[in-house]
């Protein structure tokens, strides 16, 4: 794709308007469609925090250089893959084109095309044959590789059609972790790419797989166990299991009674960038929320999910791993339900000194109920001291989630050394 291309960005078949990015100006451009303009349909599909304006003139953007947007608008840069999909992406097209060397943006996106989280979808795509089955040994064997930064993973056979797999399931899931995307027929079990289905025929899920055999441990395992932990405080979750006892899958909200449903990250949402201290604050978030006009029973529900990560020890609770889900028959937003709730630490290295992602009345480390409280009264928060008491109780919940999971004993007392009771 030349430079100064453009690309169309889509969502509910509608064609929202024109994307295009100037590399020698460093900056992206947006432009609506006029004719999405005058129909007035989704009026609040991006919410106006001062980042894409609802006015039918080309708008340039040249303050979000640097690595967590790229350059584009944040809306337009959550449907980039995440790390993990970037290394995946990476191989792929190493392996699929010969003399591979660099990728431009719209490049990518024309890649993610229909297939991204959420609901935006990028024309013109790029087509990617579709396979009908997947081998998760197979694509287990290759991650393994793939995350194998010591191995020269060119001359070690790597399988493209694997590959081709990998990326076309997972280049789009946020997070770090290796992770999937994947449907299963209802009725059959059988389990196509994630890409090629949004029918109610299917369960559409994430799929974090387990590749840390070695470490005697999988940290899927421990992410159900908060998963359990949290559904049993009231905290709302997508159902999830376990497969093979070390795989984590869990139903994407994305994708609801076989249609797509639009989200954006409080990242994308907002322009701030997760990986800064100044903007990552629980205050923000909570604004963020009040702004979008949710519900306030959602507000209190951010609430209790603060004072879950707090206790359990949930240090990356970062912007990104905060998101909004849009209701297009009523133009209305809410929060999504929580996802990425474990203990995020390295049990058997944990002897380092870690500050939160975000903070909380200013402060990321040695957290105390004060601080809790302050967050509550700000945001008119009931019953707070009995949400925290409440919370607290369920380390022992999670003690025996974790037991009966077989997780070793020195990872459970490692753990839950970390966890926090708030005086």
């Amino acid at each position: 794709m030349a430079k100064n291309e453009v690309i169309n960005v889509f969502c509910f078949d509608q064609e929202i308007g024109r994307l295009g990015y100037d590399e020698n100006k460093a900056r992206s451009s947006f432009q609506y469609n006029p004719a999405f303009l005058e129909s007035n349909l989704f009026p609040r599909l991006f919410p106006e925090t001062g980042i894409i304006k609802k006015i039918p003139q080309t708008q340039l953007f040249n303050q979000f250089n640097g690595e967590t947007f790229k350059g584009l608008p944040p809306q337009i840069a959550d449907s980039l893959p995440d790390m993990f999909g970037n290394l995946i992406f990476k191989k792929w097209l190493e392996a699929n084109h010969s003399g591979f060397n660099q990728i431009h943006v719209l490049e990518q996106l024309a890649y993610v095309s229909n297939r991204g989280m959420g609901a935006l979808e990028y024309k013109p795509g790029k087509n990617i044959a579709a396979n009908t089955t997947l081998d998760l040994t197979e694509i287990i064997d290759v991650l393994k590789q793939v995350l194998n930064n010591k191995q020269n993973t060119e001359a070690s056979g790597l399988h493209h059609e694997a590959l081709l797999n990998i990326f076309k399931i997972g280049s789009s899931a946020g997070g770090a972790r290796p992770k999937i995307l994947v449907a299963e027929n209802k009725k059959t079990k059988e389990i196509i790419p994630g890409d090629i289905v949004t029918s109610s025929e299917y369960n559409h899920y994430i799929i974090k797989l387990s590749v840390d055999d070695e470490l005697g441990y999988s940290r899927e395992v421990i992410e159900y166990c908060y998963f359990l932990t949290a559904s049993q405080i009231g905290i709302r979750m997508m159902p999830s299991k376990l497969i093979d006892d070390k795989h984590f899958a869990t139903l994407r909200f994305d994708r609801q009674n076989g249609k797509k449903k639009h989200i954006l990250t409080a990242s994308g949402l907002t322009g701030w960038d997760f990986q800064s201290a100044n903007q990552s604050t629980y205050e923000n978030l909570f604004e963020l929320a009040i702004f979008l006009k949710v519900p306030h029973k959602e507000i209190e529900e951010l609430f209790q999910r603060m004072v879950f990560n707090v206790v359990f020890c949930n240090t990356d609770d970062h912007l990104k791993n905060h998101s909004f889900i849009y209701d297009e028959n009523h133009d209305q937003w809410h929060l999504s339900p929580a996802y990425d709730l474990t203990y995020s630490l390295n049990p058997l290295i944990n002897y380092k000194r870690t500050s939160r992602a975000m903070s909380i009345n200013g402060k990321r480390v040695d957290i105390e109920l004060a601080d809790i409280l302050k967050i509550a009264d700000t945001f008119t928060i009931k019953n707070a001291k009995n949400v925290v008491l409440n919370t607290q109780k369920h380390i022992e919940i999670w003690t025996q989630h974790a037991n009966e999971l077989e997780l070793p004993s020195e990872i459970i007392d490692s753990i839950r050394k970390d966890f926090v009771t708030l005086t």
